[in-house]
C-alpha cells in the first residue's frame, strides 16, 4: 500500500522514543536536517536524554547508511523490525534551504522550531498527494504550526495507554456496605498466619492483581489470585493494618496502611506509590526501607535514585563525588529523615545513624545503566519525571534479592517533554497492573500540613 502521509518528526519526539521510526507503518517519515543538528548537540550533554539522542541518531544511520547520493531526500524504505510489516519511507530533509523564504517563519540559529514549521509547509504545499503532518510533543509549537497555515499537528501518542489519567487503577477499592454480606459462597484456608477466602469472581469485577479492598465496615483484604470462576482474596486485619509501625512511622489512613503493607511484603518485587505533594510518599517508602534495612536484615543497602531536571533555573556545575553531587537533588530523603528523628535527643547524631546503618546510597541515573543491583531496596524518587525508556532501564538493573520502589506525582511533572499521560510512571502503573509481583497504591489527601493540603486543592 503507498503512503498517503508524510510525517515530520519534531527532535523531541525522537527524544522521547528513539525508535519511533518503526511506529508509523506504512507511512512515510521526514526528518528536517534542523533535527538532527539539535540531535548532534544533545549527544555530548550531560543530561539523561543525551543517551536518547545517541540511540537516535544509530537508528537513523541503520536505515540510511547505505543509500547512494540523492536517495536520502526522496527517500529510503525502512527496514520492518519483525521482517512482515511492511514500513514507509524515510527522508532527510534540507530544511536549511529554506531560510528566509517568503511567507514563512523567520529562521536563525536559535529559532530551530521555525525551521522545523517552515520544512513542514514547504513540504505541504509541494506534495499535494500527500497530508503533510507534523508530529511534535511541544504543545506552543503545535499553535505555531497551526498559526502558520499547517493543516495537520499531531502529538506522538504511540506509547500513550491511557487517554485520561483518572482511567488509572488506584490500586485500592472501596466496597459500599458491608461486603461479607454479599458472599453467598466462600472458601477459607490458612497458610501459616495468612488466611485466603475464594469467592465468586461476579462479585468482584474488574480487580487487578494486588489491589486493595475495603468496605464499609471491617472487611479489608489484597486480591491474590484472578480465575475464570473465583478470586482469592488475602484477609488483612484493619486494625492491625492501622497500627502497624515502621521505624516509628505509623499509617495515618488506610491508603497509607496499604502502601506500608505492600512494601513490606517479600512477595512483591515493585511497588508503586503516587500521590499528591504531602502524601506520605516518601516517608513511607523511607521508614520501611530502613525497618527491613536494619532491623529485619532482609536487605543490605537502600539505594536512593531520581531524575535530575531544576524546577527553577540550573545552578550549574557541582563540586565533589557522586553522591555529593546528588545530595541537592535528594534533600527529600534528608527531609524525611529529619522527620522521623525530630523528638530524638540529638536528632542528626539519628540522621547520621539511619544513614550509616541503613547504607543509604545516592546514586545518579546517569550511572545507573549497565549495573545489577543486588539484594538492595531501590527507591525511585519523582519517577514522574521519567519516559517509559528511562524507567525500564532503572527497572531491568533489579537483581537477585532486590525491591524497586517508585515514587511520583503526576500533578509535579518538571521535564519538557512529558505529560502526565505520556510520564513513564503512568505507564508502568498501567503495564503492570496484572503482574503477580507488583503492587499500585495511590495515596489520596495531604497530611504533610494544612498549608500544603490548601495549595494542593486550590492552586
Amino acid at each position: 500500500m503507498a503512503a498517503s502521509r508524510l510525517y515530520v518528526l519534531d527532535t523531541n519526539v525522537l527524544l522521547h522514543d528513539p525508535q519511533c521510526l518503526y511506529n508509523f507503518e506504512e507511512q512515510d517519515i521526514c526528518i528536517p536536517m534542523t533535527v538532527l543538528e539539535e540531535l548532534d548537540d544533545i549527544k555530548d550533554r550531560q543530561k539523561l536524554v543525551s543517551r536518547e539522542a545517541r540511540i537516535a541518531i544509530h537508528a537513523i544511520d541503520d536505515i540510511v547508511r547505505d543509500a547512494k547520493v540523492g536517495q536520502i531526500t526522496k527517500g529510503i524504505p525502512i527496514p520492518s523490525m519483525s521482517g512482515k510489516k511492511k514500513l514507509g519511507r524515510l527522508m532527510i530533509f534540507p530544511d536549511h534551504e529554506l531560510a528566509d523564504r517568503k511567507g514563512y517563519l523567520p529562521n536563525g540559529s536559535q529559532i530551530h522550531d521555525n525551521s522545523i514549521i517552515n520544512c513542514a509547509l514547504h513540504l505541504q504545499s509541494t506534495l499535494s498527494m500527500l497530508e503533510v503532518v507534523l508530529v511534535t510533543k511541544d504543545i506552543n509549537m503545535r499553535l505555531k504550526a497551526l498559526g502558520a497555515g499547517l493543516n495537520r499537528v499531531e502529538d506522538y501518542r504511540k506509547d500513550q495507554l491511557l487517554t485520561d489519567v483518572s482511567l488509572l487503577p488506584e490500586g485500592h477499592r472501596r466496597l459500599e456496605g458491608d461486603f461479607w454480606k454479599n458472599v453467598e459462597k466462600v472458601q477459607t484456608q490458612r497458610d501459616g498466619q495468612n488466611v485466603y477466602h475464594k469467592v465468586s469472581a461476579d462479585l468482584l469485577p474488574e480487580v487487578h492483581v494486588n489491589e486493595y479492598l475495603y468496605d464499609d465496615e471491617d472487611f479489608a483484604a489484597r486480591v491474590i489470585k484472578i480465575e475464570a470462576d473465583y478470586i482469592t482474596l488475602l484477609d488483612l486485619n484493619r486494625e492491625k493494618l492501622m497500627s502497624h509501625s515502621c521505624w516509628g512511622i505509623s499509617p495515618l489512613n488506610l491508603p497509607q496502611a496499604f502502601a506500608m503493607h505492600s512494601i513490606l511484603d517479600p512477595t512483591l518485587d515493585f511497588c508503586i506509590i503516587n500521590g499528591a505533594a504531602g502524601s506520605g510518599k516518601t516517608l513511607m517508602a523511607l521508614a520501611c526501607s530502613l525497618e527491613m534495612v536494619i532491623e529485619q536484615k532482609r536487605f543490605n543497602k537502600i539505594v536512593v535514585t531520581r531524575s535530575t531536571p531544576p524546577v527553577a533555573e540550573d545552578i550549574g556545575f557541582l563540586p565533589g563525588t557522586e553522591e555529593e553531587k546528588m545530595t541537592p537533588w535528594l534533600s527529600a530523603i534528608h527531609d524525611n529523615l529529619e522527620a522521623m528523628h525530630e523528638g530524638d535527643d540529638q536528632p542528626q547524631s539519628s540522621v547520621r545513624y539511619a544513614i550509616e546503618k541503613g547504607n543509604i546510597q545516592f546514586k545518579s541515573l546517569n550511572f545507573i545503566r549497565g549495573r545489577s543491583i543486588q539484594d538492595a531496596i531501590v527507591l525511585i524518587d519523582e519517577a514522574q519525571n521519567l519516559t517509559p525508556s528511562q524507567l525500564k532501564t532503572i527497572l531491568t538493573r533489579c537483581g537477585k534479592g532486590s525491591k524497586m520502589i517508585a515514587l511520583g506525582n503526576l500533578a509535579q511533572i518538571d521535564s519538557n517533554y512529558l505529560t502526565a499521560l505520556t510520564s513513564g510512571l503512568t505507564y508502568v502503573v498501567e503495564r503492570f497492573k496484572n503482574f503477580e509481583g507488583s503492587a499500585n497504591i495511590h495515596l489520596t489527601g495531604v497530611v504533610r500540613s494544612r498549608l500544603a493540603e490548601y495549595a494542593e486543592q486550590n492552586l
